[in-house]
């Protein structure tokens, strides 16, 4: 399992396109580079003005915690924001916190979430995985907007192992589902940890998908998830691919 569970991902189709400036999910998220998944960035001297944002393991502490606002990406409460060193609008300039300002044009940002990248706000530059490193300490920079770059593709979300009530505004169920399982779960987090430790979403009552798909919940083949669980004779076979970029 990775350590960012599946959330309530169907409802990203309801989203329309005018929305994309902020990720579907709320709250404080953490920003994984798609290089790996078990990296995160991180305020490298906590929230001191001009500490560097940096790749480091994930462990979901305040350093690791970015929450989207008013068009800047916050730290620290608010406090703090992602900021571009000394507005240089050049390839490799460096990323830190500094205290937020409202309206400061280094600390302006746009999330796309049908691309996953994240934009300096009219100014052609994305946050850019600085030689496609993942060492610890390495020091993140903004690069040229560039369509499917792997450098600039960054996923949001939560550890797994603290998950939020509900990720999403109008969620109809939930998402810290604790352990155990119930027919009636309205638990809407899917867990892929191996051939026969999976979740699939499905309806809760009988009906047409397409009348249902906001309420989909999960159904698992274990019963440790706080969901419901598959019936018996369900599955007749199963094709399970695990990747470093992907399960399936």
């Amino acid at each position: 399992m990775s350590r960012i569970a599946l959330l309530a991902a169907f409802l990203a189709s309801f989203i329309p396109q005018s929305l994309a400036q902020t990720p579907t999910y709320k709250g404080a998220l953490t920003l994984s580079p798609i290089a790996g998944n078990s990296k995160c960035l991180s305020s490298q001297n906590g929230n001191a003005n001009g500490s560097p944002i940096v790749i480091a393991d994930c462990t979901g502490g305040a350093e690791q915690l970015f929450t989207f606002q008013n068009g800047q990406v916050t730290m620290y409460g608010g406090k703090m924001c992602l900021d571009v060193t000394d507005g240089v609008n050049a390839d490799g300039t460096k990323l830190q916190i500094w205290q937020c300002y409202a309206g400061a044009p280094n600390q302006a940002w746009y999330y796309n979430f049908w691309d996953n990248s994240l934009s300096w706000t009219n100014r052609g530059k994305c946050l850019d995985l600085t030689n496609w490193s993942l060492s610890n300490g390495n020091r993140v920079q903004i690069w040229g907007c560039s369509p499917g770059n792997p450098n600039q593709f960054w996923n949001v979300g939560y550890m797994a192992s603290n998950l939020p009530a509900q990720s999403q505004n109008g969620q109809t169920g939930t998402n810290n589902c604790g352990t155990g399982s119930s027919a009636s779960s309205k638990c809407q987090t899917l867990w892929l940890n191996s051939y026969d430790d999976f979740c699939l979403f499905g309806p809760p009552k009988t009906a047409s998908i397409g009348d249902i798909e906001r309420e989909a919940v999960a159904y698992c083949t274990k019963g440790t998830h706080g969901t419901r669980v598959f019936p018996p004779g369900t599955f007749k076979g199963v094709h399970w691919v695990k990747t470093p970029d992907y399960v399936q």
